[in-house]
């Protein structure tokens, strides 16, 4: 163990924390916690007066990133009377959540960026859902399994509780048939120390004892075996951290959330349709209902400061050509013949060693990162478009080129870029305006069968140019990802405040995340979950069982008798799989082990989505960790990344950011905050 849990703090805390648990002067907390009295969701800083809840006068809000975060942001402004424009770099709406078409072979379905889980303790992100009114958009998965290589442990089966900790815990030791191995003692005072930190999370006393270390060393020694291979090491994955990487106070928020203060159990719900459709597109539709703005394929070229706060902003859309020089770092874990590699994540530059150029591996189709292959041209993971090694498009589905830019300057390990403006662009720019962008227009209720189109979305074209855009708001709210909002740090100019880009600039990027997903031409017996985890395999990390969850694979598979199966890899390390054959390679090996009866079965089509863009939670990270309000009065912050004031996890913590930066913007404004639930904020065996 580690000196956070030092015996005079464990002697002068834990026999208190002891006695409660066991009852003794706690009559409060047992009545509080009775598996007959289900606890309600707890309200964080509800309004005590009540205030107006529209606006009066006019006030505009810039937001970009149009993933989760963003889009309740939106939602929430829009609704309140605030004019909301949201900018969007990528053809498609819903960040990590989004959907895009993919052909295969006759057919056109829908393609995620992998299968999300909605749970009942995301009351936030399911208030969003009640109010627009798509309940009827969810299934539920009834349970959730974890299933264990090997047969190592018999498979774990959670389902709907109404039981709060430590009934729980007590629910989960009489149902687990891994009870007997979880190797726990409790008159073992190491083995005590771990059940205190299990059930007593509190903020920011727990990131306090245990920020400071990852999960990886706090378990090394001395910690009950049975106990970290059945829960700890599949639900720490679960964040999309890697235990090596991922703080030990983030872990039992985590599992707070998800278990220990959680009373609804850990079973969920499944998108009918793709996320996309069931979810992404109402929100925008609402959003647009309104009056709001939201705009695509849109790259901002500079964010202006002026007396401490932002100014303006300058952006353009499609195939504008980025003239503010800009810097990125070197990447070390990137190499390939003839190219060095700057830049990390969704937003990678590869310079020529040849010329002083370089190229953006930013794919101009759904905006995946292209990487080189062995045969000396750069593919997309996503869908596999081609591109040479000066960026020009070999074959589809990408149509455009992917953009040039000229190596300004060195700097140790950063170059200065600036975007090339080619002589095709030129000439275009001189003719009369063309569309280069889109304006997405949701319309609910489009069928196949609606204005003959194929697909739920209605796309109404507005005419873009490549000439830059400014705009000037009174708030600015960035809900980009990781990458996405330091690539927008190093846009700014003017007076920037230096203790804000500080703390965006230490955030950490988790290890890469790979969804693969397999069409074959039969189906084959299941006993466990739709939706479940796997532990113990080298790459793979949980089973999604389409073709019995949304609606379209399930009517495929009543045609034709296949399946559609997708695996994930939540992080991974690099080192181990550097390429897209390797995941492809070892993806398709794993699940013959895991679905032996696929081995007869024929691979008709497969897709790998590959990601480095999920926030980190290393070690030593949550003191400086941005908050919502980012200390100037009109910039605001939203996403996971952001420093949460109670316990929420993955969607509903990236719901709830962008929330919380509405209610920022809300206050200052002096109208009522939207009401803000999470489960309850503090351990039983709180210290």
């Amino acid at each position: 163990m580690t000196e956070q849990f030092n015996s005079s703090l464990f002697s002068s805390v834990s026999r208190r924390s002891v006695l409660k648990f066991l009852g003794v002067g706690a009559v409060s907390g047992v009545l509080g916690y009775s598996r007959f009295h289900k606890p309600e969701p707890a309200i964080f800083q509800p309004d005590i007066i009540n205030l107006p809840q529209f606006l009066t006068q006019p006030k505009h809000v810039v937001i970009v990133g149009g993933g989760l975060a963003g889009l309740a942001c939106a939602y929430e402004l829009s609704q309140r009377g605030f004019k909301v424009t949201l900018l969007e770099k990528s053809p498609q709406l819903g960040g990590k959540i989004a959907s895009w078409d993919i052909q295969v072979g006759d057919k056109t379905f829908k393609m995620e960026h992998g299968f999300h889980g909605f749970f009942p303790q995301y009351y936030n992100l399911n208030s969003l859902v009640k109010e627009v009114n798509i309940q009827d958009n969810f299934v539920s998965l009834e349970s959730y399994a974890v299933v264990f290589r090997n047969n190592q442990y018999q498979p774990e089966v959670f389902r709907p509780s109404h039981s709060a900790f430590p009934w729980n815990v007590v629910d989960l030791g009489v149902s687990s048939p891994n009870r007997l191995n979880w190797g726990i003692n409790l008159t073992h005072l190491n083995h005590w120390k771990v059940f205190r930190e299990i059930g007593g999370f509190k903020i920011p006393n727990s990131y306090q004892r245990l920020d400071e270390i990852s999960v990886a060393d706090w378990v090394r020694e001395d910690f009950p075996q049975g106990l970290y291979d059945l829960y700890f090491l599949p639900f720490a994955k679960s964040s999309l951290n890697a235990p090596d990487k991922l703080s030990v106070g983030e872990l039992m928020q985590f599992f707070h959330f998800y278990f220990f203060g959680n009373p609804e159990g850990l079973a969920f719900n499944g998108t009918r349709q793709d996320m996309g459709t069931s979810l992404v597109q109402p929100l925008v539709n609402a959003i647009q209902e309104k009056g709001g703005d939201i705009l695509t394929e849109v790259t901002v070229s500079n964010f202006n400061w002026n007396q401490g706060k932002i100014d303006s902003i300058t952006y353009f859309q499609g195939n504008g050509i980025n003239t503010v020089p800009f810097w990125v770092k070197s990447n070390s874990i990137l190499s390939s013949k003839g190219f060095e590699y700057f830049g990390n994540a969704d937003d990678v530059y590869a310079v020529s060693t040849h010329k002083n150029q370089a190229i953006s591996l930013h794919c101009t189709h759904q905006g995946c990162t292209v990487k080189m292959a062995e045969d000396g041209y750069f593919h997309c993971p996503c869908h596999g478009a081609i591109f040479d090694q000066n960026g020009q498009v070999i074959s589809g589905p990408a149509e455009r080129d992917l953009p040039q830019y000229n190596v300004i300057q060195r700097q140790d390990d950063q170059v200065e870029l600036v975007g090339i403006f080619s002589h095709e662009l030129d000439k275009e720019i001189t003719q009369p305006p063309k569309t280069w962008g889109v304006k997405v227009n949701f319309k609910r209720g489009v069928s196949d069968s609606d204005d003959n189109t194929t697909t739920a979305a209605n796309l109404s074209v507005i005419p873009v140019t490549n000439s830059p855009q400014m705009i000037q708001a009174d708030y600015y709210v960035l809900a980009t990802d990781i990458p996405g909002t330091q690539r927008l740090f190093t846009v700014m100019t003017g007076d920037i405040n230096s203790q804000v880009k500080q703390q965006i600039e230490q955030l950490k990027v988790a290890d890469p995340f790979a969804v693969c997903r397999f069409w074959f031409d039969r189906d084959f017996p299941w006993e466990y979950s739709h939706f479940t985890s796997l532990s113990g395999y080298d790459l793979t990390d949980s089973i999604t069982l389409y073709h019995r969850i949304q609606d379209e694979y399930i009517k495929w598979h009543e045609e034709t008798g296949g399946s559609v199966v997708e695996l994930h890899a939540y992080c991974y390390k690099e080192v181990e799989f550097p390429t897209q054959e390797t995941l492809l390679i070892t993806f398709e090996k794993e699940l013959y082990e895991i679905v032996p009866e696929l081995k007869m079965a024929t691979l008709l089509h497969r897709e790998l989505v590959n990601q480095k863009n999920f926030a980190g939670y290393p070690p030593g990270s949550y003191a400086n960790r941005p908050v919502t309000n980012s200390g100037v009065s009109n910039l605001i912050f939203a996403g996971d990344w952001v420093k949460m004031p109670f316990p929420c996890g993955l969607m509903e913590r990236a719901v709830s950011s962008g929330l919380l930066a509405a209610n920022e913007i809300l206050q200052q404004e002096g109208l009522q905050r939207r009401v803000l639930f999470s489960v309850t904020p503090e351990g039983f065996l709180k210290i």
